[in-house]
């Protein structure tokens, strides 16, 4: 299903001559430099094809991408690309970064390998192509180079190179007699055999394309499908066979799925270690704005997140990019590394109505109030961090990212693993942050199938966990009214005791507030804390020896509230 599902993205693709997806035997490469050469094939220069960008705050350089042919999959030595490849191949020089990390020098046999497989084109009636031949067989041709200022850094990074004919505007792998070869020959390759995927007659692919541009996968690509031990293999098969893919699928999902994964798709994000990508089965605005819609938005741009939620939310009044009746078929597949294969962390498909609705869902389950400094929409990874140790991405945990995508994408309750998370994160930093209260509410209402928690205060709330967290949230404050200026309050010496055992604190957490109340200058004040005091303890009968995790939530919430309560009527004081 996820290969079909990718191959039909591909032919849609291909079917638009404006999509800019590779067609087969070709594939998109950034080549940092050219080797300009003459006619005799002598060198002319090296163009630096790589610019500035800005990328955040800070400029980059990089390469051009061309559309060149597609690369070989290398095992080993001896296996090189037509026309274009690192300088080890393309002109027999080690580079300094293969000698610093200890790599054996083949740079010769490569180098040969190269230019045997230039002569196998046979195509030296094309000028282009002739030039490359004159220059391989120059013996003094890297004593040339080295003139060139960008020779330093051909040697210390090992930079993809190509070549281009002095007046031409494109390399030599784009001439059109080249193209021509190149497309004969991947039409000449077909042959018969079956394929799962399209169900067409065809010889099945031994070794897929690489896929890459998954976060801490292999750096030179990994693979969904293979078969690279005996042990996986089955009846005689070899490699590919045991689950055979035609040439022609193969190359169309993998080209797919690269596509998806490349820099600049607008159709990928981070989810914990999983890298997600999401496409339609027929051209729909909705698979460009996915990525808004959870991922964090970045600086330059501050609203994107909020404009594209909102969007989703007057989508069915203003049809900008989505309506409740478009039944287009939707895809979403999470992939995490493993080695030299790539793990499914999760994959669904639904309409793209179905998939607004709960998306749009998901956004009222977490919707807490909050501070007027505070986003008004989190995106899922400031939701995910909030649970990671030291607040770092890398630490969030890989499980409960993929559970908690999952349970956007179904709709349904939140993972328990996530609710305990939150948990332990709000005890450990005796910080209710507003991410956590939003999980925490987003959870229980779900689990509980009913809207049990509110967007703010609900003073009718009688549960007793609830009820202790806003009682807290007002001893506390009582404490700071006392102490201006206090560093450390009753929270941060005794939040989790109360929270979890409140029959423990809270009777001497009572006896303190009686001191501090009697410092307060302000007497309508301390009247008012009074009656806030009251009104809460109209709820409680008795303080209990144990909380249950979930009232312990529910106690994260009433602090959460109660202390947002307060900062809102400061707020709303200092704007009379």
């Amino acid at each position: 299903m996820i290969l079909h599902a990718l191959k039909e993205y591909y032919d849609r693709k291909a079917a638009d001559p404006d999509s800019g997806i590779a067609p087969p035997g070709w594939e998109w490469k950034e080549l940092p430099f050219l080797i300009v050469i003459d006619s005799v094939g002598k060198p002319i220069a090296i163009e630096d094809t790589r610019e500035e960008v800005l990328v955040g705050k800070k400029k980059q350089k990089r390469a051009k991408r061309f559309l060149v042919p597609q690369a070989v999959k290398r095992t080993a030595s001896g296996y090189p690309n037509i026309l274009w490849d690192n300088p080890e191949y393309t002109l027999g020089v080690f580079s300094d970064k293969k000698k610093a990390d200890g790599k054996k020098d083949d740079s010769a046999t490569n180098h040969a390998s190269f230019i045997e497989k230039t002569r196998s084109l046979n195509l030296s009636s094309d000028a282009g192509v002739a030039a490359v031949f004159n220059f391989l067989d120059c013996s003094n041709k890297v004593d040339d180079l080295a003139n060139f200022p960008e020779w330093s850094e051909i040697l210390k990074d090992a930079p993809f190179l190509s070549f281009r004919l002095q007046g031409e505007k494109e390399p030599v792998f784009r001439s059109s007699a080249v193209v021509a070869a190149l497309s004969a020959k991947a039409v000449s390759e077909r042959g018969s055999g079956f394929c799962l995927v399209s169900g067409n007659d065809e010889p099945a692919e031994l070794t897929h394309p690489a896929i890459k541009g998954v976060r801490d996968a292999n750096g030179t690509g990994a693979n969904i499908v293979g078969f690279n031990s005996p042990a996986f293999c089955s009846h005689g098969h070899e490699q590919g066979a045991n689950a055979p893919v035609g040439k022609t699928a193969a190359f169309a999902y993998t080209t797919a799925l690269n596509s998806l994964l490349g820099k600049d798709s607008r159709q990928r994000m981070l989810v914990g270690d999983a890298t997600t990508v999401f496409w339609a089965a027929k051209a729909d605005d909705f698979e460009n704005q996915v990525a808004n819609i959870f991922g964090e938005p970045p600086k330059d741009d501050p609203d994107r997140l909020v404009n594209a939620v909102k969007s989703l939310y007057r989508a069915t009044e203003t049809g900008i990019f989505v309506t409740d009746t478009d039944d287009t078929r939707f895809y979403v597949l999470g992939l995490s590394p493993n080695t030299a294969r790539l793990a499914i962390r999760f994959w669904h498909t639904g309409t793209v109505a179905e998939m607004a609705g709960r998306f749009r869902a998901h956004f009222d389950a977490i919707d807490i109030c909050h501070g007027p400094n505070e986003p008004e929409y989190l995106s899922l990874w400031r939701l995910l961090v909030s649970i990671a140790q030291q607040g770092k991405s890398e630490n969030i945990p890989p499980h409960i990212a993929g559970d908690t995508m999952r349970a956007i994408l179904t709709g349904l309750p939140y993972p328990a693993s996530l609710f305990q998370a939150v948990i332990i994160r709000v005890k450990a930093e005796r910080t209710v942050s507003y991410p956590r209260a939003a999980l925490i509410k987003a959870y229980l209402n779900r689990t509980s199938n009913k809207e049990e928690i509110h967007v703010s205060l609900d003073p009718e709330n009688t549960n007793i966990g609830y009820r202790l967290g806003r009682l807290f949230a007002a001893l506390e404050r009582i404490q700071e009214a006392a102490n201006p200026g206090i560093n450390a309050t009753i929270r941060d010496r005794f939040y989790a005791a109360a929270s979890g055992t409140p029959v423990t604190v809270f009777g001497n957490l009572l006896r303190l507030k009686n001191h501090h109340l009697a410092k307060l200058e302000n007497p309508g004040y301390r009247v008012n804390l009074e009656k806030l005091l009251g009104e809460i303890f109209s709820g409680i009968s008795d303080f209990p020896a144990h909380l249950s995790l979930e009232d312990q939530g529910r106690f994260a919430i009433g602090y959460y509230h109660q202390r947002q309560s307060f900062f809102t009527k400061n707020a709303a004081q200092q704007g009379e």
